[in-house]
């Protein structure tokens, strides 16, 4: 009877062993699918953060760069562990995915609260920022964003082309009589923007702040999603570490 309970944990001990395995091998894509959101966000948008005064968007993306790399390391170090059988390394690595839990759990919560108050921020500041910053000297990249913004969304000021009126560059001779931004029109020229016919420039297409706000709420959703699915993984590795390790309690390190 001893020999067949001894036979039934080692057959226990093995399936746990390759359930960890699996488990630490699709949490290694699953980092790296993170830490790519995280990338991608910095790099690919990283001009519609400098029009945007709060720093919770970009700190999102931050924190899932760190996850995600924490995420690839701690899947290495699991599978290390698994085969080794050590309960000291066991420990570590719960403790490592306990860790990411709970920065994706900060990462979603700063996403929850920065999508509440995105509306209020980009409603106070995305037209004074575009007025008050678009060619001044030491704000470029606000500059590249503006006419990046315009031109990928196809729209013009930030609620209409008319916000351009209170702007400080066309009532400088730097803007050559332009009335808005060459980035406004449809088909870009040299001075195009001296002309304002909505036939030449989004006119009718509605200002920036709606589809600028719609692209980062979709963003945010993503990185919602990322973060609450990894998260439910992660709770299931807790489980088997603690099946294994429970199991390997009576054996020596």
């Amino acid at each position: 009877m001893g020999e067949y309970d001894e036979k039934k944990e080692t057959c226990g001990t093995i399936c746990l062993k390759y359930l960890l395995f699996s488990f630490n091998f699709f949490f290694w894509l699953a980092g790296g699918a993170v830490m790519a959101v995280g990338v991608w966000t910095l790099v690919e948008k990283s001009d519609y953060i400098s029009l945007l005064s709060s720093g919770i968007y970009a700190a999102t993306a931050y924190i899932l760069v760190i996850a995600g790399a924490i995420v690839m390391v701690t899947g290495i170090l699991g599978c290390c562990a698994t085969f080794k059988e050590q309960r000291q390394l066991l420990r570590v690595y719960f403790v490592l995915l306990l860790c990411i839990f709970l920065l994706e759990i900060l990462a979603g919560i700063l996403a929850y609260i920065y999508y509440q108050q995105l509306n209020d921020e980009l409603k106070q500041n995305l037209r004074e920022t575009m007025t008050s910053k678009y060619k001044r000297v030491g704000e470029e990249r606000v500059t590249e964003a503006v006419n990046k913004l315009q031109q990928e969304f196809k729209c013009c000021g930030s609620n209409n082309s008319r916000d351009w009126q209170d702007s400080e560059w066309v009532r400088t001779p730097e803007a050559e009589g332009r009335k808005v931004p060459d980035s406004c029109c449809k088909t870009i020229t040299p001075q195009c923007g001296k002309r304002d016919h909505p036939s030449n420039i989004y006119k009718v297409e509605g200002g920036c702040i709606t589809k600028l706000e719609n692209f980062i709420l979709e963003h945010l959703r993503i990185i919602g999603a990322v973060g609450i699915g990894i998260a439910c993984v992660q709770i299931i590795g807790m489980i088997f570490t603690c099946c294994l390790y429970r199991s390997l309690k009576s054996e020596p390190y």
